[in-house]
């Protein structure tokens, strides 16, 4: 009897928007699928956590397998941390490198290797720092730190959180974002939590722009990141020692410069085997994981009758609010 080919449901939006199921790229067998109806043949059900308002009205079928799909910090989306829920799921497809398909902001090798290659651009504004922070989420202390050190040296704010500067010309998103980063010798890039693994976009974009990074996050940065490419606001006792540290860079050229020395050597070990981890795309790894676990299983799916996890009334809401936002059932 041939090998069944496994079924991946994406059951809920990513942040309210359908997963882009035609752009994956994936070359293992298998099919990738958004559509509800096809439930009861899916091997694997990926649930995105944020959006666990669509999960309600989901039926559970015998041997299949449920996914819970989150890189949001815990402390930003609690829901995570609420164990009557997630001990619905079978495995976890978070940033955390714990969890079974590991899917992080660090960039793969391309990315790396592309950035290194990139001349560093002139700084040509005023302001030595620059910050675009648009998010309310303080769990780090982030938002007190840019308050706080604006006191100290003048940072220009592009975000919604402490404006003081606006793009110039049309806003093009993140590439607007990465030209304008690109004129400051120094950029904020401040996480919203601390949580272990949490390293998001905001510490690469930096170095992307060729501005040098002032972290605020995670206590294993280092994993993520070369030696010697960032300033870890945490080593400062004080927001005032780490505006002196920042001047004391400004008129110290050949200090400040130090920090892009990693852009001429090759990426440290550890890092280097991190991004090999990283390099092939996330929903290959999912699928990759599928057939490992359905291979340990065998082909044979128990017998049954489907369940309602959630129960009948968390059904009947969701597809209730589903039906009024119009949400694809």
């Amino acid at each position: 009897m041939p090998k069944k080919e496994p079924l991946v449901l994406f059951y809920t939006t990513f942040f309210s928007k359908p997963v882009d199921v035609a752009s994956i790229q994936c070359d293992l067998p298998g099919e990738f699928t958004l559509d509800k109806r096809r439930i009861a043949e899916a091997t694997a059900v990926v649930f995105h956590i944020p959006n666990f308002r669509e999960i309600g009205d989901a039926w559970r079928y015998p041997g299949q397998y449920w996914i819970a799909w989150y890189m949001e910090a815990r402390s930003n989306y609690k829901i995570i941390k609420d164990q009557k829920l997630m001990r619905h799921f079978d495995f976890t497809m978070s940033h955390e490198r714990s969890s079974e398909i590991w899917c992080p902001y660090l960039p793969n090798s391309r990315w790396w290797d592309t950035v290194r290659a990139k001349p560093i651009g002139a700084k040509t504004e005023a302001a030595p720092v620059v910050a675009f922070q648009s998010a309310p989420l303080n769990y780090s202390g982030r938002l007190d730190l840019l308050k706080s050190l604006a006191e100290h040296i003048k940072i220009d704010s592009y975000g919604r959180y402490f404006r003081n500067r606006t793009v110039e010309g049309p806003d093009r998103g993140r590439k607007t974002k990465i030209e304008t980063v690109s004129r400051y010798k120094f950029c904020l890039a401040l996480e919203n939590s601390t949580e272990t693994d949490y390293v998001t976009e905001k510490l690469f974009d930096a170095f992307e722009a060729g501005s040098v990074p002032i972290y605020l996050g995670t206590s294993n940065v280092h994993e993520f990141a070369p030696p010697g490419s960032y300033i870890n606001a945490a080593d400062f006792s004080s927001y005032a020692e780490l505006a002196a540290y920042l001047k004391y860079l400004i008129v110290t050229p050949e200090a400040y410069e130090a920090y892009f020395a990693w852009r001429s050597k090759p990426l440290p070990d550890e890092l280097a085997r991190l991004v090999q981890d990283r390099d092939p795309p996330v929903f290959y790894r999912l699928m990759q994981f599928v057939h490992q676990v359905t291979d340990e299983r065998g082909q044979e799916r128990p017998a049954g009758r489907p369940t309602l996890p959630f129960g009948p009334r968390a059904y009947i809401s969701t597809r209730l609010r589903k039906w009024r936002k119009r949400v694809p059932s």
